[in-house]
């Protein structure tokens, strides 16, 4: 079943927490199809679509939460990205400059004449913590939230580890294009004209950190202030992978991963930086 979450001031929130309650519920299997501000609240360029409390919703503006019936904690949440269409502009900033961009729907084209490809994405995807109180927006964690990942496009699918019952999911914060680490602050944030996630509960996949499934790779996440933690959380959490879903011995698959894996920096700029590690399909032969 497709339900359609609408566009309100009831429906956005600019931070994370267990007590927010859902404007949605669905079962297990069904997707979820929304419009989305971009991160500074806004769907045309120069204005804000509604008014908050700032100080409150002081973070990017997401969508939901979202309850997901009968999720509880412990469980894994799978998040099919089915669909991430953006608007036809976007903004980028640079030591307070202000750079717009012309979204095509296959470019984007800056003030300046200069072209990139799209490769849209949903930069938040992710639950509250389970600690009572008010939780920024910024800093990605074991639960989701500000991934950042460029490789997070449609027909990706994202494993997270299920905080609180419900899981409550938030998302939004779209991004045109973005380069691993997104150096300056920001991607290419752009309203979404339209965006479906598919959600599900897992019970055999046993997560201490995010992963996610592409069209032809496994990704570990990794987040920590220190970049070497984020990478070593991210390697952990793939040879978990490799262990449980590919049926290597934990040593050889250390081994293979030092010949065979990827570890990028997702980005340097959330507080909590992030590092994905990929193993492609084609790596290994077997």
């Amino acid at each position: 079943m497709i339900h359609e979450l609408p566009l309100t001031e009831e429906t956005v929130h600019g931070y994370f927490s267990a007590a927010l309650p859902p404007v949605l519920s669905v079962d297990p299997g069904d997707s979820v199809r929304f419009q989305s501000l971009n991160a500074g609240w806004r769907w045309e360029s120069e204005d804000q679509l509604f008014e908050r409390d700032e100080q409150l919703h002081d973070g990017h503006a997401l969508n939901g939460p979202i309850e997901v019936r009968g999720a509880r904690p412990g469980q894994t949440l799978a998040v099919r990205i089915d669909e991430v269409t953006p608007g036809s502009w976007g903004v980028t900033f640079a030591r307070e400059e202000r750079f717009i961009w012309t979204l095509d729907g296959r470019t984007a084209t800056d003030e300046r004449g200069v072209t990139v490809a799209l490769a849209p994405f949903l930069g938040v995807i992710g639950m509250p913590p389970p600690e009572p109180g008010i939780h920024s927006t910024g800093p990605p964690r074991r639960y989701g939230g500000n991934i950042d990942c460029k490789l997070l496009v449609a027909g990706t699918t994202l494993y997270l580890p299920i905080p609180v019952d419900g899981a409550l999911l938030s998302a939004g914060d779209g991004h045109g294009a973005q380069g691993d680490g997104e150096v300056s602050g920001t991607a290419i944030e752009c309203p979404l004209e339209r965006a479906q996630l598919t959600l599900d509960v897992r019970d055999d996949l046993e997560l201490r950190m995010p992963v996610a499934r592409t069209a032809d790779a496994w990704l570990g996440f990794g987040f920590d202030e220190d970049l070497d933690t984020a990478a070593e959380q991210a390697i952990g959490v793939l040879l978990d992978v490799m262990e449980q879903q590919l049926g290597y011995a934990r040593t050889h698959a250390l081994a293979l991963s030092s010949v065979a894996v990827d570890l990028h920096v997702t980005q340097i700029v959330n507080g909590a930086k992030g590092v994905h590690a990929v193993l492609r399909d084609d790596a290994l032969g077997r």
